[in-house]
């Protein structure tokens, strides 16, 4: 008896009783086991999805949440704790974060399970277009709602400030790992800049950050959820252009406008933040077709109001398109993307719409040079110049002129557009994008033979590139380094080829005298026609 109560009492026997109650229907007795096994081995994260499962099927969400998420800790990419992650909040109804996780999972490991969560997901963000949903908080996003929440616990729980070290040290890490300035982040995040600064505060409150509100959701976890959004967001932007954060800084200006003049019903303002919101996620999530989706049945029920409804609803119109565009190109439909940029930029000539003009060129440039045809990308480009209002959105788009100039062979021109993307990355201040113009400027000036030149800019890309710790690139460019200095050997090679020719032939002149100038003259042709092949 004694032994079998040892053996019982093992990990692997309290596993296997919770995976017999569990198939039997008996989820409280079977989370128990579960519960007794996690207390001899702590955090071991098949278990931990094993609870999460019971407590699934129990209807107790915020634990089984809790567990699916305590699985992730030590191995982010543990595909059965990202799928238990995603079968929660599908239950819970968070259908957008649900997709998200399922398609990283699916990324990971494109089994079935990630396939079927997509496909239902999917349906069922399409089948709750059009009616208002509480997936997300509106107005600026959960934040401001988020504010006043913790505001008001902060005055019942009395707070003591404690520094959160946890984050701090997180937080402290993360920027030394990437050099992309304040002032940049500022700039991609516009107003929501300043709730990631009062979320960062809230840290600070130890007390505040132990309470949980609905669900058993500690503040702690909501508040680094809503950080950890944001800094996703600010990638994001960065990556997908610097225009994406300007027209997202615009487009809360003008439904800021329409609140304040009470103009627009609040549930149209409503269902209209929360469907971009919406279609942004999806989109930056990976699911460029639910977002195309999603973004097609928003157009089709805005086509339907009149501008009494929504004083704004060509800008609304335009942003539709803009979006539906983006999708489509995500999706490899270029025609189309071209045909739902090009309907955004008519919008926003017809209406006198500047920011809406810079959004529309920005995109269809983007989308000449996704299918190769660079001079139409410049064309664009360049009549959206003018219309660009930061340096960090001049950094980029002077960058990407310079790209097209390169791939068409035109190098000098793509060194003049480098050189000046450079300026206004120094301007600015960032590391990143100064590291992209000094690579161009490099690249330009190997084609143009100036190997010296292009050496002293790849030196110096490569000490940008250590300087935000991007291993690829430096790679890339310490490759691109041996073949400049390569090219200046071979230069060197030439010319002193050159200088041996010419100096045989003096002294050939000045041994032969008159009479073989016929052959002299042949012997002189013949090391010109030697040099000009090797300039060849």
């Amino acid at each position: 008896d004694s032994e079998a109560e040892v053996l019982r009492s093992t990990f692997p026997s309290y596993m296997a009783e919770g995976e017999r109650l569990y198939l039997c229907g008996e989820f409280a007795k079977a989370a128990q086991s579960f519960s007794n096994a996690l207390h001899l081995q702590s955090g071991d994260k098949n278990c931990l999805v094993a609870r999460s499962k019971c407590y699934l099927k129990m209807g107790d969400l915020a634990k089984s949440l809790k567990d699916a998420e305590a699985s992730l800790q030590s191995d982010p990419t543990f595909c059965k704790g990202i799928l238990q992650k995603a079968e929660t909040l599908y239950t819970m109804g968070d259908f957008e974060f649900a997709l998200v996780f399922y398609h990283r999972g699916y990324k990971l490991r494109p089994e079935r399970e990630f396939k079927v969560g997509i496909q239902k997901a999917q349906e069922a963000i399409n089948n709750s277009v059009g009616s208002p949903s509480s997936i997300k908080l509106e107005n600026t996003g959960d934040l401001a709602f988020l504010s006043k929440q913790a505001e008001s616990m902060k005055a019942q729980q009395q707070p003591q400030p404690v520094k959160h070290l946890r984050y701090q040290v997180q937080r402290e890490s993360k920027r030394k790992g990437s050099l992309k300035s304040e002032k940049t982040v500022r700039q991609l995040l516009g107003e929501l800049y300043v709730d990631k600064e009062y979320l960062e505060r809230l840290l600070l409150d130890e007390d505040l950050i132990r309470g949980t509100i609905r669900s058993g959701v500690t503040v702690e976890d909501l508040i680094l959820t809503g950080i950890n959004y944001l800094d996703t967001r600010s990638s994001f932007w960065q990556q997908q252009k610097p225009i994406y954060a300007r027209e997202r800084d615009r487009k809360l200006m003008r439904d800021r406008w329409l609140r304040d003049r009470g103009r627009t019903p609040a549930q149209t303002v409503h269902f209209v933040l929360k469907s971009l919101e919406d279609i942004d996620m999806l989109l930056s999530s990976g699911s460029a077709e639910s977002s195309l989706q999603k973004a097609e049945k928003v157009l089709k029920k805005v086509l339907e109001w009149g501008c009494d409804e929504v004083p704004n609803r060509d800008e609304l119109l335009g942003n539709l398109h803009s979006c539906i565009g983006n999708a489509q190109l995500e999706l490899g439909q270029t025609a189309a993307a071209l045909q739902s940029h090009r309907r955004d930029l008519d919008i926003a000539r017809e209406h006198d719409l500047p920011d809406a003009k810079s959004r529309a060129l920005d995109n269809i440039g983007r989308v000449f040079a996704r299918i190769g045809k660079f001079q139409q990308a410049i064309d664009t480009w360049e009549e959206k110049i003018p219309l660009a209002k930061t340096a960090l959105e001049k950094t980029w788009l002077l960058h990407e002129i310079g790209r097209c100039y390169l791939e068409l062979d035109q190098a000098l021109q793509a060194q003049y557009y480098g050189e000046r993307s450079l300026q206004f990355a120094e301007e600015e201040g960032d590391i990143e994008w100064q590291l992209n113009a000094s690579v161009l400027v490099a690249q330009a000036q190997v084609k143009l033979r100036d190997f010296e030149s292009a050496v002293n800019n790849f030196e110096k890309a490569l000490e940008r590139a250590k300087l935000v710790h991007n291993q690829e690139a430096q790679q890339a460019i310490i490759s691109a380094l041996d073949d400049a200095n390569k090219g200046i050997i071979e230069e060197l090679k030439k010319t002193n080829y050159k200088e041996t020719v010419r100096d045989e032939v003096l002294a050939a002149t000045q041994e032969e005298p008159g009479p073989a100038k016929k052959e002299l003259r042949h012997s002189q042709e013949a090391p010109e026609r030697v040099m000009q092949q090797w300039d060849r």
